[in-house]
């Protein structure tokens, strides 16, 4: 078996089962969770007591097993580290089924007020193939599922790879822009005044942008009626699923976002004429075809693991210099004319607030995948620092066990300084996170400092 894994990482496990702790290194690098990136770290801390100036615990990165601190990277993309994307799937899941269902702090009379999901799509940009319900696609041909052309221009030369990049570019203003339609949609539908309305009901929202397989954006949303004190108080009577759905139709029919002019072209940018909502039902709902809380929830948070890399066939990471990044990559063709005009477009002095360039790999969108409004739920960050306290505990408990209780929090004063020292794991903590899984790799590491 060692013939197969990397000389270097046998040589260094060896070494460390002959002289070293060879279990503790195995733990540290099994605390990761099987984070595929972790962050290394160098530097210290030092936890001293203030009335005396005791060092009562201690912590130093050469000290380590690994010879550095390593952090879970957190990257919630599937392609650049499973472990990480499917914790921030189920933060995400939970942050949805909360605002939905009840939980986390959100008491369960939210799951009867007005709520539904919805899709805002974009405009088009010329003819794609796809897979019409009904008939073929416009070349003539009945496209298979994972028929690689799907989403693909018939016509390359007449599709508006411009139009595409910006509408991407100005999504999220132009969800924003909706948002504010939205609540003067549904106080006019209602018969009052916005200033009534504040004082009548809140409108709550979640949403998650996924890219089509032709690289645009569009949104799945949870949209929610609240009472004027949010999910804990009560709707007012006329707030009904029907009434929020013509709301949001109203809303994103008069949505609209200026952008720049270019070769005497006027840009603006507005939904799709696809727009789909949908009445959602109780988690227990047992019918067939309609949505459940659960089946909404867990759609959003799949959805928050993925980028244009998933849909489209593009990068998952920033792309430094078009010419070496896209030769020799399995980017289609159609994702590299996308990210090349992103290129383009962003050496112009007049786009240069939409940082083009620094989103080409996301072929212009530069928005955040998963968003809520204040009041929808709980936040990513309290779900963090929940699993934080918890792990602390845990950590705690195991100290005084083991005969080495750690001090109270707040009775000490942290001391610490850590820097970067590079992305990855090496050879032989590869082997010991994947057993026989031994890398192809004869390489120490990532991108080490």
């Amino acid at each position: 078996m060692h013939a197969l894994a990397p000389q270097r990482a046998v040589q260094h496990l060896s070494a460390l089962a002959r002289h070293g702790d060879l279990g503790a290194y195995a733990r540290q690098i099994d605390r990761l969770g099987g984070c595929e990136q972790p962050i290394r770290m160098e530097g210290h801390r030092f936890d001293v007591d203030p009335s005396t100036g005791e060092v009562v615990r201690s912590l130093t990165g050469h000290g380590l097993p690994a010879g550095q601190l390593l952090v879970r990277c957190g990257n919630r993309r599937t392609t650049r580290c499973a472990s990480c994307a499917e914790t921030y799937r189920g933060d995400t899941y939970q942050l949805i089924s909360a605002g939905l269902c009840g939980g986390k702090g959100v008491g369960p009379e939210v799951a009867e007020h007005p709520r539904v999901f919805a899709t805002f799509t974009a405009p088009s940009f010329g003819p794609v193939h796809n897979r019409p319900a009904h008939g073929r696609c416009r070349c003539r041909r009945t496209h298979g599922a994972d028929d690689p052309v799907l989403g693909t221009p018939l016509d390359t030369g007449r599709y508006d790879y411009r139009g595409a990049v910006l509408w991407n570019a100005h999504a999220g203003t132009l969800w924003g822009r909706f948002t504010t339609y939205l609540r003067q949609q549904l106080a006019a539908l209602a018969g009052v005044s916005r200033t009534e309305l504040r004082q009548m009901a809140r409108i709550s929202y979640a949403k998650v942008a996924e890219y089509q397989r032709r690289g645009a954006v569009h949104f799945h949303a949870v949209i929610r009626v609240d009472g004027p004190e949010g999910p804990g108080s009560t709707p007012p009577v006329w707030a009904t699923t029907t009434l929020l759905a013509d709301a949001i139709r109203a809303a994103a029919a008069m949505a609209e976002v200026s952008g720049p002019s270019l070769d005497g072209r006027n840009h603006a940018f507005r939904f799709g004429s696809q727009l789909d909502i949908r009445p959602i039902r109780s988690a227990d709902f047992s019918g067939s075809s309609e949505l459940t809380s659960r089946a909404v929830a867990g759609y959003i948070a799949k959805y928050a693991t993925k980028g244009a890399e998933c849909a489209t066939g593009t990068v998952d990471r920033p792309i430094r210099n078009p010419v070496t990044d896209l030769i020799g990559s399995d980017v289609t063709d159609h994702a590299r004319e996308l990210i090349l005009t992103c290129w383009r477009l962003g050496a112009l002095p007049e786009l240069r607030e939409l940082h083009l360039r620094r989103w080409a790999h996301m072929l212009g969108f530069r928005g955040h995948f998963t968003t809520k409004s204040r009041a929808y739920s709980v936040t990513l960050s309290s779900l963090r620092r929940a699993r934080a306290d918890h792990n602390e505990a845990v950590a705690r408990e195991r100290a005084a066990l083991a005969g080495h209780p750690l001090p109270e929090p707040g009775t000490v004063l942290v001391v610490a300084h850590w820097r970067f020292a590079g992305t990855g794991l090496t050879s032989a903590e590869h082997v010991l996170a994947h057993g026989l899984a031994f890398p192809e790799s004869t390489a120490e590491g990532g991108r080490h400092g």
